[in-house]
């Protein structure tokens, strides 16, 4: 599987007003430093000391979001 990682920071920019918000990536766990993933489908995990935890998706045009903040390909 592919996947993008990130900081929760740069998460945080790339969400949509219909898609996850702020509170829910707080609450989810997810600060500013955390690290995170998203694969091509849109789902988000985020790096727990144990693995990776599925926390939600993305929707929509997603991929050019992802790849226009980060400057990363599916890998």
């Amino acid at each position: 599987m592919s996947f993008i990682e990130m900081t929760g920071a740069t998460l945080d920019r790339i969400i949509a007003e219909d898609e996850l918000h702020h509170d829910d990536l707080a609450s989810a766990g997810v600060l500013d430093g955390t690290i995170v993933r998203i694969n091509p489908q849109g789902d988000i995990e985020v790096r727990r000391p144990q693995g990776w935890d599925v926390i939600g998706g993305l929707l929509g045009e997603f991929e050019e979001r992802v790849k226009g903040e980060t400057g990363l390909e599916w890998a």
